[in-house]
């Protein structure tokens, strides 16, 4: 794989391999950047094909993750970890336990979250182990499932990109094709259903798709014929790397706003959907709900208050979308420059000394 040009090409800090034979644990902890703080991001369990997809799953979505806090304005770090495993069937007590232990030895450097294919029952169970984590159940004073805060975010820059594309924000008579139905697929269909937008959907689950369609009157496709679609707005929130050389021809929307991380394979996918006119929100900005929500744990959690942060990726993606008119670049280029310029500024800050555990000690001994 040649792991160390990857880590040194984009500058990675640290790729921690978890292997517990007892429990069937095979996960990768991969953080990316601590400038802003510790890495948050949550824990991914997929059946990859390979341990190297694994690692590369672990490494692009870690790298977003800095991007998406930085760019929302947390004082927090990117970071990601991936279990290797079915999340239907290989799910275990001891296993989670056991994850959680591995995250205890990297003392504060990591902070996990549920995500694809985990559960906030999950994080109850890492939990035991150890105190760096968020998302857990309400009940163990967590704040719960942050996929309808991720869904709320992803639907107020849909808004957004809609009152730029359309001239309104509003979505009603719209046409969204939906492209993964999960926890937080199915919330965004929600919120698209109230608003009055006509909905297509997916996805590999039938029984994900007959719920969509039976609560909201979505019309269903086949998973390998929703980005072919004609609508208005295509919503990823299944997995990323789908905009690619092949996918992007056969798009027929003008707006591309979904949960999914990493959707675009290549940055310069980004420049093709530029090309072709499709306005893109960039989605580690307009996907970053549920990472504000469960950062707000981390100072006494207030739902309110999250869900006021939420709600600004409306003006969020509006800036964004702004720069990138003013510059006459790609909207993912704009996103990237806004998140690095604030990750750099912190970083050049200068560095005054706030004192050092020799110098209190060598006070006590003075007055002994």
């Amino acid at each position: 794989m040649r792991i160390f040009e990857r880590l040194e090409e984009y500058r990675y800090e640290q790729v921690v391999f978890c292997h517990d034979p007892s429990t069937g644990l095979k996960a990768i902890i991969c953080i990316h950047n601590t400038t802003l703080g510790p890495a948050l991001g949550g824990c991914r369990m997929y059946p990859y094909a390979t341990e190297e997809e694994a690692v590369n799953d672990a490494l692009r979505l870690a790298r977003g993750m800095t991007y998406k806090a930085a760019a929302s304005g947390l004082n927090l770090g990117g970071g990601k970890s991936v279990i290797i495993g079915d999340p239907h069937k290989d799910k275990s007590e001891a296993l989670f336990r056991s994850f959680g232990r591995y995250i205890e030895t990297l003392a504060g450097r990591y902070i996990t979250a549920e995500d694809v294919g985990t559960t906030t029952e999950d994080m109850v169970n890492i939990q035991v182990e150890t105190s760096f984590v968020v998302g857990v159940d309400k009940t163990y004073g967590g704040s719960g499932d942050p996929s309808p805060f991720t869904a709320l975010g992803v639907f107020q820059g849909m808004k957004a990109c809609a009152e730029d594309k359309f001239g309104s924000a509003s979505l009603e008579g719209k046409t969204v094709a939906v492209q993964g139905l999960g926890h937080v697929g199915y919330y965004l269909c929600e919120l698209l259903h109230k608003d009055g937008a006509n909905l297509v959907v997916t996805d590999v689950r039938k029984e994900n798709v007959e719920r969509v369609v039976g609560e909201f009157g979505a019309r269903a496709v086949e998973p390998d014929g929703i980005m072919s679609v004609e609508c208005d707005v295509f919503a990823p929130c299944a997995l990323g790397g789908i905009l690619d050389d092949e996918s992007i021809p056969k798009l027929r929307c003008e707006v591309i706003a979904g949960a999914a991380n990493n959707v675009l394979l290549e940055p310069r996918h980004g420049e093709s959907l530029a090309e072709r006119g499709i306005l893109y929100a960039p989605d580690y900005v307009i996907n970053a709900g549920g990472l504000i929500n469960v950062a707000d744990e981390l100072e006494g959690y207030n739902e309110t208050r999250s869900t006021r942060r939420v709600m600004g990726i409306y003006e969020s993606v509006k800036s964004i979308i702004a720069i990138s008119k003013r510059d006459g670049s790609p909207t993912q280029t704009a996103a990237d420059t806004l998140a690095l310029e604030r990750i750099d500024e912190m970083n050049s800050m200068v560095r005054l000394h706030t004192g050092h555990p020799y110098g209190q000690l060598k006070r006590q001994r003075e007055t002994l």
